[in-house]
């Protein structure tokens, strides 16, 4: 009897060219290894790729949130709306900055913040949202924006997820007040660790650009030299991270159609097995994939058989009120029996999905995840 076959398929991997190797050491080889030009460079064609007036790379996209929130004036005695399926990140940032976090139940089919939940949610302390465009799918705008002329509140989206994602046509980026998308590597631009604030408001990109640079005068007109304006920090993305980045950005039109062409195959793939349940996507908008994620019964069996035949699956994220962090804390507020977001986080799987994954990669995956959803049904 022949050893069984053992397949190696990883969750994600970035896309690393000889291309983007050579220009990360052009610029160790120029030494100027802090941000610079080829961040500029990074920062300007990210501009130029979303379709908005300012971009600005940050540490991460978690210190672009809490940027974000302090260009707003956003403090104690304000509260911010998140939803309760999401990374630790996007409810973190609000009590750092001492506001109240509010946390709210998802849609169970979307994953994505519930709407209605939202305007139970708001009081008179209410200063703005951090709806999650969560995986790359895309939020329905026009209800975002309803809701925050409705109240007069701010929209700061959580877009680590989401470079590439569309809603009726415009890219994600340009719908909320600002947008922080993530570099971190299970994004597929991606610079090791990074972020980036994009903002259709000149006044706002100004704070934030001076307020990462330790509160510098950036635009230059000093006759004194350099100048310090506000009390800031460091929150700048280095020419080296900037050069992986730039690297994969010029490409970013083929990565993405890569990824929705490996996303639609695997729709087409699992067509014929109900057992396992697609989240839902705006008819009028495009994810952009940066997971593929499905709903199914006993999770954790199954993602323990795949990665004991070598295939890497994970979870989908996590449901924050079950977290001691989120518990008994005085700035966080849990609003809710947050069903569906415990529903999520206990059936979400999420599958491998990356640049040169095959068709024939795929069909083994869901080759694997139809013998063990199918297993389960023959105990039962």
């Amino acid at each position: 009897m022949s050893a069984p076959v053992i397949i190696n398929i990883p969750l994600i991997k970035p896309y690393i060219t000889q291309e983007i190797k050579d220009k990360v050491m052009e610029v160790l080889e120029s030494g100027y290894l802090t941000e610079g030009p080829v961040t500029k460079e990074f920062e300007n064609k990210l501009k130029a790729y979303l379709g908005c007036d300012y971009v600005l790379a940050v540490t991460s996209a978690t210190t672009g949130l809490e940027v974000a929130l302090r260009v707003l004036n956003i403090g104690p005695g304000d509260e911010v709306i998140v939803p309760d399926y999401t990374y630790p990140a996007t409810a973190s940032v609000v009590p750092i900055i001492g506001a109240k976090a509010v946390i709210v139940d998802v849609n169970r089919n979307s994953m994505l913040i519930d709407y209605d939940e939202i305007e139970k949610a708001i009081t008179p302390k209410t200063k703005a949202i951090i709806p999650v465009s969560g995986f790359g799918n895309p939020l329905d705008y026009d209800r975002l924006d309803a809701i925050k002329k409705k109240y007069g509140i701010y929209i700061i989206e959580d877009a680590a997820c989401a470079i590439g994602a569309e809603f009726k046509g415009v890219k994600v980026g340009n719908q909320a007040d600002i947008s922080v998308f993530s570099l971190h590597p299970r994004k597929f631009i991606t610079t090791g660790e990074g972020g980036i604030i994009a903002t259709n408001n000149e006044k706002w990109a100004n704070w934030m650009n001076s307020y990462k640079h330790f509160g510098m005068d950036m635009s230059g007109s000093s006759r004194e030299g350099i100048q310090f304006d506000i009390i800031g920090t460091n929150y700048k993305l280095s020419n080296i991270q900037a050069a992986v980045g730039l690297g994969q950005l010029h490409h970013v039109k083929e990565l993405l159609a890569r990824r929705i062409e490996l996303a639609n195959n695997y729709i087409h793939l699992l067509k014929d097995i109900p057992e396992v349940e697609i989240p839902t996507s705006l008819s009028n908008g495009q994810h952009s994939y940066q997971s593929f994620c499905v709903f199914v019964e006993d999770r954790n069996r199954i993602m323990a058989e795949m990665k004991a035949k070598g295939i890497e699956v994970q979870i989908g994220t996590y449901s924050l009120h079950m977290h001691k962090a989120f518990n008994n804390h005085p700035l966080v507020q849990i609003k809710g029996d947050m069903k569906n977001s415990k529903w999520c986080f206990e059936h979400t799987l999420t599958l491998p999905l990356f640049n040169d994954l095959t068709f024939q990669q795929q069909e083994l995956v869901i080759t694997e995840l139809k013998s063990a959803v199918r297993q389960l049904k023959s105990v039962v």
